[in-house]
């Protein structure tokens, strides 16, 4: 589907166009073209391929669409792949990963969404409003998009993190049980690695656009793609210190059941200890053999009984003393 079609000529914007109007701008001297699609059919794709001759390898990976993030040259094109992370409708804590795909040459730039709810309109209004950095040209417009998706990355991170400290603090303390907090640490992982894997190599790829052979369409913009670096390099530790903290996290609950299990299996051993004394008295005395010590001593049940509540008292105090009961 077509979102928008503008061209762009000195930094500022000159007009809507039809998208069978592309090719009269492209190749006016200080101009480009600024398409913008969402989950688009083939038919489009291939219209777009012909419009601006785009690479058919790149256009292949776009029609099937699931790439890893990454930034690929074609001549004095680019092909750049990026994943958009966000929450799902399906649940609090499910994660939906949609994808943009983006072609960018000298005069012009297509950005291609796919399995996403959410646009780039700010990013189109935010260039508009900077007419003298908008003056660069597509390189500033790749800069753009990039620099949205990654500062979108940020709220996803903070939530995790967010949800690993509430899940800490259940660790120490009485809510949930051991399996639904393992659950959670579990799932938790897997949606940083999910993150992970949208960040890693993004950080790696948008390393091509700046510094050392930088493509000609980035050449005014290399800074902006350092700055972007340096957040995917933030996010990257960030991540990398939230799964270090899960693996604790949950070799820490392990331990806390472990100790858990050992405080009850010394409170059951105890009491065990406290009526085996109760049994082996009860046991001896109750023998029913003729000739007892005892059996006629007309103070014997009581004198049992006392010895028997005395002794079991004495072991309470001994257990209770080291920390058994």
């Amino acid at each position: 589907m077509l979102i928008n079609c503008v061209v762009y000529e000195n930094g500022s914007k000159l007009a809507d166009i039809a998208v069978d109007d592309i090719s009269d701008y492209i190749t006016r001297p200080g101009c480009f073209v600024w398409v913008a699609l969402s989950d688009p059919t083939n038919e489009e794709l291939d219209h777009m391929q012909m419009e601006f001759g785009l690479h058919p390898l790149a256009v292949e990976d776009a029609h099937h669409g699931h790439q890893r993030p990454k930034v690929e040259e074609y001549g004095d094109s680019l092909f750049v792949v990026m994943h958009l992370v966000e929450p799902s409708t399906e649940g609090e804590h499910c994660t939906n990963v949609g994808e943009v795909d983006v072609f960018v040459g000298s005069n012009y730039v297509l950005s291609v969404r796919n399995r996403s709810k959410q646009g780039f309109l700010g990013v189109r209004e935010r260039c508009e409003r900077e007419p003298e950095l908008l003056r660069n040209g597509a390189g500033f417009v790749l800069y753009a998009l990039m620099d949205a998706v990654v500062d979108r990355y940020f709220p996803v991170i903070d939530a995790l993190e967010v949800e690993l400290e509430s899940i800490e603090q259940q660790i120490f303390g009485q809510g949930g049980t051991a399996r639904n907090k393992i659950k959670q640490l579990y799932d938790l992982k897997r949606r940083s690695m999910i993150l992970k894997r949208a960040v890693a190599p993004l950080a790696e790829a948008a390393g091509k656009l700046h510094g050392g052979r930088v493509p000609q369409i980035c050449l005014g913009t290399q800074d902006y793609f350092r700055d972007v670096g340096d957040h995917l390099g933030r996010i990257n530790g960030s991540i990398d210190a939230m799964r270090d903290t899960i693996g604790t996290a949950i070799a820490v609950n392990l331990s806390m059941v472990t100790i858990e299990d050992s405080e009850v299996t010394k409170r059951l051993a105890a009491w065990a200890s406290i009526f085996a004394v109760c049994t082996a008295f009860a046991g001896i005395w109750g023998m029913n053999f003729e000739h007892m010590p005892e059996l006629k001593f007309h103070y014997g049940y009581p004198v049992a009984l006392a010895l028997i509540a005395c002794t079991c008292g004495y072991l309470y105090y001994r257990f209770k003393r080291a920390g058994w009961l």
